[in-house]
């Protein structure tokens, strides 16, 4: 009896549709692992109390308003310097620069990416924060815009190498097409070439947004960790704090099991929740752009 052998082509898609699944079962599991030790603060603490604008967790305050605002305020800020920063670098390295110019930046960027959060978080602290603190004469550089400078030079690499990507995947008769119908060199690049790489420009964006929300060392060197509600401009320069630093801070000195304790992992949820609806819209827009796509091409 001949025993029948494992075809090699076989073993390699199970293996690949194994680690498909495993990632979907993981993020599963941590959902489940965040529900089940943030959900007994509803039981703890009341709904109303995590709108308050105070948080002090010694004295039962856990108003979760100034810690969103404080991660809302560094993120924006980090995007207003990260996009456009980001979109032109990118151009000029796909549409711009020569060859061996391209050959020495993209690698660059892509070194820029691997720089652990840690040690820029420590330049800003020691460097950064001490040149705004002289340049616009505050009482102290740990504040939510030193955070979103370090936040957007962390986010800028991954901007830059996927929009890159995205710009140097459109077809080169697009730009011919273009070029013979009149329209100059920046013409082409802004109204055709750029928009036929939308998809990939706009994941390029929400990986950075991914980023500078999940990003924990850097707000928590920089940022002052000093949970205040937005005080109109002077928000960016005044010392805030994030959830993901909140987190970090305080979750190795709580009671396990503690309302604390699940407070912070209520925090944690919101964050999930954040993430996937900011990940989830991309993936929307970029899956109606397609069939819009295929509609039009029919």
């Amino acid at each position: 009896m001949r025993i029948s052998r494992i075809k090699p082509e076989s073993f390699i898609t199970w293996l690949i549709k194994f680690t498909g699944y495993s990632a979907i079962i993981f993020v599963f599991l941590i959902f489940y692992f965040l529900l089940s030790e943030g959900i007994p603060v509803f039981g703890e603490v009341p709904f109303k109390d995590f709108f308050q604008v105070r948080w002090y967790p010694i004295e039962a305050y856990f108003g979760l308003l100034p810690l969103l605002v404080g991660s809302l305020i560094v993120t924006i800020g980090a995007l207003i310097i990260a996009v456009p920063l980001g979109l032109l670098t990118a151009i000029y390295i796909a549409e711009v620069a020569s060859p061996r110019t391209k050959e020495i930046l993209k690698p660059l960027v892509e070194l820029l990416g691997g720089f652990p959060s840690v040690v820029l978080g420590f330049l800003g602290l020691l460097i950064l924060s001490q040149y705004l603190r002289e340049i616009l004469a505050l009482p102290t550089g740990l504040s939510a815009l030193t955070g979103s400078l370090i936040l957007a030079g962390i986010a800028l690499p991954a901007i830059v190498s996927i929009s890159e990507d995205a710009l140097d995947t459109v077809p080169r008769s697009y730009r011919d097409a273009s070029l013979a119908l009149g329209a100059t060199e920046w013409q082409t690049i802004w109204w055709v070439t750029l928009p036929a790489a939308k998809s990939g420009v706009l994941t390029a964006i929400m990986l950075g947004i991914g980023r500078a929300i999940g990003e924990t060392m850097v707000v928590l060197m920089v940022t002052g960790n000093a949970p205040m509600m937005p005080q109109g401009l002077a928000t960016f320069v005044n010392p805030t704090r994030t959830m993901t630093a909140t987190i970090a801070a305080e979750m190795g000195e709580v009671a396990n099991g503690s309302t604390h304790y699940h407070v912070l992992f209520f925090i944690g949820i919101v964050l999930f929740v954040i993430a996937l609806i900011v990940n989830v819209s991309a993936s929307t827009f970029v899956f109606r752009r397609k069939k819009r796509s295929e509609r039009i091409l029919s």
